[in-house]
């Protein structure tokens, strides 16, 4: 009788050592479109606000134009193809690597959204809503990785991009 009390014993003071169960994890489930939405949001347009817009090449365009297409009928692949080609037209056009940011965004490849969202930052604008559109979505791809303090950041940079236009009197 005392060798099976000893086992049971042996139960029992293992069972005291065990930990709580971990927390949940809080899995984040904003979808690549809701978080698009929100660099869309953040961006806004105001008329009152100072925009300045390049002059764009006719081929670009027309990629341009192919890749919103094939974006808004679901085909992000052929989307991201046709920017890419633009991109290996004007490497360093702020507008098109914003556009591919999105689509890479709309992918779920996060590294992607922000590499080229940070290199439209450093070729482009400072100011209005395009230079809130690449700091929404570094913000965006920083929250997905779940780097809220760096999202924290990158949301802090948006507001630096409101400057208001000229009045004229």
């Amino acid at each position: 009788m005392m060798f099976r009390a000893v086992p049971f014993a042996l139960v029992l003071a293992l069972a005291a050592c065990s930990s709580a169960p971990p927390p949940p994890v809080v899995t984040d489930t904003t979808t690549p479109a809701q978080r698009l939405a929100a660099v869309e949001k953040m961006a806004g347009v105001d008329d009152t606000e100072l925009s300045v817009q390049p002059l764009r090449d006719p081929q670009v365009d027309d990629l341009r134009e192919r890749a919103r297409h094939q974006r808004e009928a679901g085909d992000l692949d052929g989307a991201a193809r046709a920017l890419d080609q633009a991109l290996t037209l004007v490497s360093e056009d702020p507008g098109v690597l914003q556009e591919r940011a999105e689509v890479a965004l709309l992918q779920g490849d996060w590294k992607g959204a922000e590499s080229y969202a940070k290199r439209a930052v450093d070729l482009g604008s400072k100011t209005g809503p395009v230079c809130r559109r690449h700091w929404a979505t570094i913000e965006q791809a920083r929250l997905a990785r779940g780097e809220k303090e760096n999202a924290a950041s990158a949301q802090a940079q948006i507001e630096g991009c409101t400057v208001p236009g000229i009045k004229r009197y």
